[in-house]
């Protein structure tokens, strides 16, 4: 079905990233196995998305019978990830040296914060922490003002999950014709530092000032960023192109003359201030009228209850049902090897049974 069908992934149990990413490989065929924490959730497992097709097995990690278990798994596996610090999975004697010497072409994925060495490598972390430390956070927010937490986790999902998602597929490319696994160290700084890289550049090109909310790609430009509508709603705006701005006059009924010099940062905060009257002459519905569709790159501000009942996403059917629970589709999208969600969220340990007997293991638990 997707194209990652026939891959045997096992994920450890674990918080936010780790569990987001075992759900990209699910969502792509891959056959994922989670093997539990003892320590009870944090979400209600049933209602938890990124538990989605997935497979459950509970073992106890600090038995030797566990190990052994999870070892038995290990060597009919194609990958294994986990998300702790730095020195947990050795300790358990399930470290990548332990693994692989049972399956020499296992790839042994890694997610921490901070990465598997450096100076912070063993603290605690979240979010917020890794894009403070790559300049994602220090650049988000209004000017004058303090940085805005973004939300979804900017760091997590998109440095952290994203990142080793792709390393592991990579290093499971390079393992077939190698024969060889390997390590992938995917530390959530390391892929939050590399989201920066276009503002990187823009700064070594003099485009980009540490000031923020005042360039044109935070919120400081008159065309880049969000507005009130007369019904306390909210629209978007994206004209950065000169021929999308001349469009954004023209349906707005701007004056070309006092809106011209679209680049010259001085005139944004008065001209702001104009669109922001503007804005509120009308409700978010009609702006979407006038607008939405055209070159304009305009979109209503929806909120979670909102965007899936959007005409657009309905049609792209962005948004699907699994288990009784709206939530976001498999992406991105394949001409042949279409992802199919085949299993909602199971209930820890629910699997244990069925995916060691499938798997030619048996249960050390049961003395059948």
């Amino acid at each position: 079905m997707g194209p990652l069908n026939g891959v045997k992934i096992i994920e450890m149990g674990g918080l936010g990233p780790g569990p987001f990413c075992g759900m990209l490989l699910a969502d792509m065929g891959a056959e994922v196995i989670c093997v539990e924490r003892s320590a009870p959730p944090m979400l209600d497992p049933a209602r938890d998305c990124t538990r989605r097709g997935k497979r459950s097995v509970k073992l106890d990690l600090k038995s030797e019978e566990g190990r052994e278990t999870f070892l038995s798994l290990v060597e009919k596996a194609d990958a294994v990830f986990e998300g702790f610090r730095p020195g947990v999975m050795e300790r358990l004697g399930l470290g990548p040296d332990d693994c692989m010497a049972r399956n020499s072409r296992l790839v042994y994925g890694r997610m921490t914060g901070w990465g598997q060495d450096g100076p912070l490598a063993r603290a605690a972390g979240h979010d917020i922490n890794y894009i403070s430390l790559t300049g994602g956070l220090h650049a988000t927010g209004q000017t004058g003002g303090m940085p805005v937490v973004p939300v979804p986790p900017a760091g997590d999902f998109g440095g952290g999950s994203m990142f080793l998602a792709f390393g592991m597929v990579c290093a499971l490319l390079e393992a077939k014709s190698s024969g060889k696994g390997q390590v992938v160290d995917a530390a959530v700084t390391d892929g939050s530092a590399l989201l920066m890289s276009l503002f990187h550049s823009l700064d070594v090109q003099g485009k980009w000032r540490m000031e923020r909310g005042s360039n044109f790609l935070d919120g400081g430009a008159h065309f880049y960023g969000v507005y009130e509508t007369g019904d306390a709603k909210y629209i978007s705006l994206g004209a950065i192109e000169p021929q999308f701005y001349a469009q954004l006059l023209e349906v707005a009924g701007l004056d070309p003359e006092e809106f011209g010099r679209q680049m010259d940062g001085r005139r944004w905060p008065e001209l702001r201030k104009q669109l922001e009257v503007l804005f509120k002459t009308r409700t978010r519905d009609e702006w979407c009228e006038l607008m939405e569709g055209t070159d304009i790159c305009f979109a209503p501000v929806l909120d979670l209850k909102e965007a899936p009942q959007h005409k657009h996403n309905r049609a792209r059917e962005t948004y699907i049902d699994v288990a009784g629970m709206t939530q976001p589709a498999p992406a991105p999208r394949f001409s042949r090897t279409t992802p199919e969600i085949l299993r909602g969220p199971p209930f820890p340990g629910a699997d244990t049974e069925d995916v060691l007997r499938e798997w030619g293991i048996r249960d050390n638990n049961d003395p059948s």
